[in-house]
């Protein structure tokens, strides 16, 4: 399967949907899923890409996307978020995502990429339908519950791809972006899990 920045999108929103409004989005969504990643079923899409399937301008974009959703994501979360650990967690990948991303935009200028979007991306019009159901959907402890799980699987394939990435890049500064940026993904991986299982012990 190729990979294009719009998979974890998809994958995002489908979870998003599910925890939010039942087994009919659930379903409705999982189709749309399959249809961004080109698959006539609707399963859950792999997030494992060939590592020969991306260049440069591809991983500098897929770490913009990455980056751009998940602050808009984090500001969401610190309006609509209901409980001090949802509004605390959106607020801390708001700012580390604007650092990695700060310290992405530099290195490409420096090395003269620009960014390119893998063949068939549809990452802008999956990340605009997926703000579009965090916006609208009610706040209260579902939404919360909803966000933690979105953000723990979108974060859990985000490492994934940036383990393949590394493996493709090209370019030694940009195997490091990547490497120092692990950690932090980890980090918020971690952080999601933690609010997880407070949600579920209360």
């Amino acid at each position: 399967m190729r990979f294009t920045g719009s998979a974890a999108i998809a994958l995002g929103a489908m979870v998003f949907v599910t925890a939010c409004e039942g087994k009919k989005a659930d379903n409705a969504m999982a189709d749309s899923t399959a249809m961004a990643m080109g698959s006539s079923t609707a399963a859950t899409p792999s997030m494992e890409p060939a590592a020969s399937g991306l260049t440069d301008p591809n991983i500098v974009y897929i770490v913009s996307m990455a980056n751009q959703g998940e602050i808009e994501r984090g500001n969401i979360a610190g309006t609509k978020g209901t409980s001090a650990g949802v509004k605390s967690y959106g607020k801390m990948v708001v700012g580390e995502h604007k650092a990695l991303e700060a310290e992405a935009q530099a290195l490409a200028k420096k090395l003269g990429v620009t960014p390119m979007a893998p063949a068939g991306d549809q990452s802008e019009m999956m990340a605009k339908q997926q703000m579009e159901m965090f916006n609208s959907t009610a706040k209260g402890a579902a939404w919360d519950k909803a966000y933690v799980d979105y953000e723990l699987i979108y974060h859990q394939q985000l490492m994934k791809t940036a383990k393949k990435a590394i493996a493709a890049a090209q370019n030694q500064e940009l195997k490091d972006l990547l490497g120092r940026a692990a950690p932090i993904v980890q980090k918020h991986i971690d952080g999601a899990m933690d609010l997880q299982k407070k949600m579920s012990a209360m």
